[in-house]
C-alpha cells in the first residue's frame, strides 16, 4: 500500500471542524456535528421518514455505523439496493441505472472535505455520482472528521494516496479485483437549500 506523506487518519481539531462547518454552510450544505458513530446513525435516521425510498451508496462508513443494515434490511424503508439486487442486469440494466440515479434519499459518505467547504468524491464506476450531484431528492453524507483537509490539493492527495489504496485492498479482499480511481467529483456548493446534509462525526470512520 502506498504511504501518504500527510497523516490522513487523525481527527480534525475543534478549530478546524468549526471552520469547516461554517464554510460548508456558506456553500449551501446543512451540517450536523455528531460526537459518536451512534449519534451520527441516530441523526441520519431522524432525517429519513419510515417508508421512504432510500439508496445507500457503497460506503465503509455507512456499514460501520450499522446504517446500511437498518436501511436495507429492517423492512422499514423502501430499499433501492434490495430492489435492484433482485433485478436482471442484462434485461433491466437501464431501469436499474434509473433507480440508482434518482432516489428520494441518498445516503453515503465522501473522501475529503476542505476547510473552505469543498467536498471530494471518488468513484470507480460513477454509480453514486449521478445521485450525489443531481438525481437524489435528498442526500445525507456521514463523514469522520479525519477526512477534513486544509486545501483542495491536500484533498486530492488524500483521495489518491490514502483512500484509493485502502479501497483497493478492500476490493481485492471482497471481490478479488482492483479498484479503479476513474472519476473524481469536486462539489463546490449546493444551490438547493436543504438538499444535502453532512453529518460530521468526531470519530475516525471509513477511508
Amino acid at each position: 500500500m502506498t504511504i501518504a506523506t500527510t497523516d490522513f487518519t487523525s481527527l480534525a481539531s475543534d478549530a478546524s471542524v468549526e471552520t469547516t462547518v461554517a464554510a460548508l454552510r456558506r456553500r449551501g450544505f446543512d451540517v450536523v456535528v455528531a460526537e459518536t458513530a451512534e449519534d451520527a446513525r441516530a441523526a441520519a435516521l431522524a432525517l429519513i421518514p419510515q417508508g421512504a425510498e432510500v439508496l445507500t451508496a457503497a460506503s465503509v462508513t455507512v456499514d460501520a455505523i450499522g446504517l446500511g443494515a437498518e436501511l436495507n434490511q429492517s423492512g422499514k424503508y423502501k430499499s433501492i439496493r434490495a430492489m435492484t439486487a433482485k433485478m436482471d442486469r442484462a434485461s433491466e440494466g437501464q431501469r436499474i441505472r434509473q433507480l440508482i440515479a434518482t432516489p428520494s434519499y441518498g445516503v453515503g459518505s465522501v473522501h475529503a472535505i476542505t476547510e473552505d467547504g469543498q467536498v471530494l468524491i471518488a468513484s470507480g464506476s460513477g454509480s453514486q455520482v449521478a445521485g450525489y450531484v443531481f438525481g437524489a431528492e435528498k442526500l445525507i453524507w456521514i463523514v469522520g472528521t479525519q477526512k477534513i483537509v486544509s486545501t483542495l490539493e491536500e484533498g486530492i492527495e488524500r483521495v489518491e494516496r490514502h483512500s484509493h489504496p485502502l479501497e483497493n485492498e478492500r476490493m481485492q479482499a471482497a471481490f478479488g479485483r482492483n479498484s479503479s480511481l476513474n472519476k473524481l467529483v469536486i462539489y463546490r456548493g449546493e444551490p438547493n437549500p436543504g438538499r444535502v446534509t453532512i453529518i460530521l462525526v468526531r470519530e475516525a470512520l471509513g477511508f
